[in-house]
């Protein structure tokens, strides 16, 4: 009982400090510590659960064991994280980030591609991921490549619907200022529609760091070197090396929060002057 009496005990003193906290004057400070003392206190709960209903290791294991493994496996993690997060992740982002960008700019500028691809990348986004990877796999190889294939597909028309929407955000009275100014296409695009489409461009980039991440690890579940989250976690299951698992999770969601959070900063300096940014800390 005492674990249960334990896991009751973080409950209520992580449920008072986070009542106290949000009575208080939000600051930067506030804003943080609340959901971390959130998270301690689910962590907590579960190392508690988990001992108290002694559930298995195999089903789940404990924070603890968890944390153990991680920390006798940082060679391991760190290497699975290059080529994951690093290789496949991180470069079929920018690729494919980068290629929608530009298309986008090609589709606004030309109508008949607006009427033309628009409904096509509709078609792409819907086909399931675990039908593209095994074929994107055969097609470019079983390392990193074929992972950052995924990921462009994964990226592409999400970051390319955002862009071409942010770059109709400009009303009419604005286009026709520049055009009184006899600002030609380029120009305007550069000094009035870029600037207005950037709140709608980070907003695609921040979507595809999920979707990177998620997509190099699905692709390794069909063919990858023998390193890489994926392939980690395909065989670590086999093996019924569940903490292995959770420390491999553990990685994907600490680079994907960090990859996220990055993106993050870099709209708010790029777009500090945005309504959207106004009144932030």
């Amino acid at each position: 009982m005492i674990w249960l009496a334990t896991g009751v005990a973080a409950w209520a003193l992580g449920w008072w400090i986070n009542s106290v906290l949000s009575h208080r004057p939000p600051t930067r400070a506030t804003r943080l510590a609340v959901p971390v003392i959130f998270g301690v206190t689910l962590i907590v709960i579960w190392e508690c659960v988990v001992h108290w209903l002694e559930i298995s290791a195999v089903l789940l294991p404990p924070p603890s064991m968890i944390a153990v493994t991680f920390a006798a496996s940082t060679a391991i993690l760190w290497q699975d994280f290059v080529q994951t997060a690093l290789k496949g992740a991180l470069s079929g982002y920018v690729m494919g980030c980068g290629a929608a960008f530009l298309t986008a700019i090609a589709v606004d500028r030309f109508d008949f591609l607006k009427r033309g691809l628009l409904p096509v990348g509709n078609f792409v986004a819907a086909l399931p991921i675990i039908g593209m990877a095994p074929i994107l796999v055969m097609w470019f190889g079983f390392d990193w490549q074929s992972k950052a294939a995924v990921v462009v597909v994964m990226v592409f028309f999400p970051m390319l619907v955002n862009t071409v929407q942010g770059l109709q955000d400009t009303d009419a009275m604005q286009r026709d200022l520049m055009r009184t100014y006899a600002a030609g296409y380029w120009k305007t695009l550069l000094k009035l529609r870029l600037p207005a489409a950037m709140p709608f461009i980070f907003n695609g980039l921040k979507i595809a760091t999920t979707l990177a991440l998620i997509g190099a690890i699905v692709a390794e579940f069909f063919g990858s070197p023998i390193r890489g989250m994926g392939f980690r976690i395909s065989t670590s299951v086999g093996q019924l090396s569940m903490d292995l698992v959770w420390a491999e999770i553990v990685v994907a969601a600490l680079a994907g929060s960090g990859f996220y959070g990055a993106v993050a900063l870099l709209e708010k300096a790029m777009t500090f002057w945005h309504p959207s940014q106004r009144g932030r800390s």
